[in-house]
């Protein structure tokens, strides 16, 4: 980007900012890209994609709410039985410690990268998912501990926060405390979360394992273009005792978040199956029945040498000693995140055609 100048017409007034996207958002975009010794580099996007992240948080709460995630009175962290809350206290306890020892060095964007990645990638698109069976079953004891341990973590959250959105954090905190044990405080003199003794390491392999097989299926589907309705077959090749007893209690789970119609256990890679890499454990995914190969060997080779085509043209501008020199320093970055993004989604492409065969 080029610096700010009534001159050059591209100032970005704060005050309009804060109207479109509010002062949360705002404060939290110029919070993380408060990098030591770097100039920020402002665009409204990176106000909006704060915005949504508010938005995420908002409706993380709602869902918790509208499933009677209530704080009680005497909770105890470390003294859990279900699997996920264990694994979740100890992911908070991470992230806290992550969030404090950030700030305590005035590395306000490490802090506030740490916050975002818990909230979006942890507890949202993980913790929140894998509750959603318990809530939903009958084991009122294993709902019970799920609601108070939901409520527990949202409150972590709201509290490590706090600094970057200090508006929808206090309104949340407010709209929580109406259920459960009355709040001593409002949110801005709230205890900053001291945890320790919560990592459990048992939890942490299983749910990390779980995690990593999911996304690594849902990676597969994506790049091979499976339609999303398709459920596939799983199938596990040489898996130990531990992945075995880990498919036993997690295959409803795995099978729903997946969608696969079975996991199974085989000695090699079955005909006409792409192969990945669940942990140590090679998993295969048939997909003869399910998308036409040949058509899709050729759409990632029509794919490759279209972008090794835009590689190879942005190397070539960056060969140019004539553009080095001319050309301003914001431009010539802007050439390497290009080519580092070419050569990223080339990566991609390329381990979809491996997976195929080609």
């Amino acid at each position: 980007g080029q610096k700010m100048s009534k001159s050059k017409g591209n100032i970005i007034d704060p005050l309009e900012l804060i109207d479109e996207y509010g002062a949360d958002s705002l404060r939290f975009t110029l919070a993380a890209m408060a990098a030591q010794g770097r100039d920020i580099k402002l665009a409204t996007s990176r106000v909006e994609g704060y915005r949504n992240f508010a938005t995420k948080l908002w409706n993380a709460a709602r869902f918790c709410e509208m499933n009677g995630c209530v704080r009680t009175a005497g909770f105890d962290p470390a003294g859990l039985s279900e699997t996920i809350n264990r694994w979740i206290v100890g992911e908070t306890q991470k992230a806290a410690t992550t969030v404090t020892e950030a700030i305590e060095a005035y590395r306000f964007n490490d802090a506030a990268g740490g916050v975002y990645r818990f909230v979006w990638n942890v507890f949202c698109d993980w913790y929140l998912e894998l509750a959603k069976p318990i809530l939903n079953g009958k084991d009122e004891a294993a709902i019970a501990e799920t609601r108070a341990t939901a409520a527990w973590a949202l409150d972590r959250i709201l509290i490590l926060l706090h600094p970057f959105m200090p508006f929808v954090t206090e309104e949340l905190w407010s709209a929580t405390g109406e259920a459960g044990p009355a709040r001593e405080t409002m949110l801005i003199e709230a205890e900053w979360p001291a945890l320790s003794g919560l990592i459990d390491g048992q939890a942490d392999a299983d749910i990390n394992w779980l995690i990593e097989a999911i996304s690594a299926v849902r990676s597969a589907r994506s790049e091979m273009n499976v339609p999303p309705s398709a459920e596939l077959r799983l199938a596990l090749i040489d898996a130990d005792r531990v992945v075995r007893e880990r498919v036993a209690t997690y295959d409803t789970l795995v099978k729903r978040l997946a969608r696969l119609s079975e996991i199974s256990f085989a000695d090699a890679v079955p005909e006409g199956a792409i192969q990945v890499l669940l942990g140590q454990t090679v998993g295969a995914l048939p997909l003869a029945d399910v998308i036409d190969i040949a058509g899709e060997r050729a759409r990632l080779e029509k794919e490759l040498k279209k972008i090794d085509g835009e590689i190879t043209g942005i190397e070539k501008k960056l060969a140019n000693e004539q553009f080095l020199a001319k050309a301003p320093d914001h431009v010539i970055e802007e050439q390497h995140e290009r080519r580092a993004d070419a050569s990223a989604r080339r990566g991609k492409l390329a381990d979809a055609l491996s997976r195929l065969g080609a």
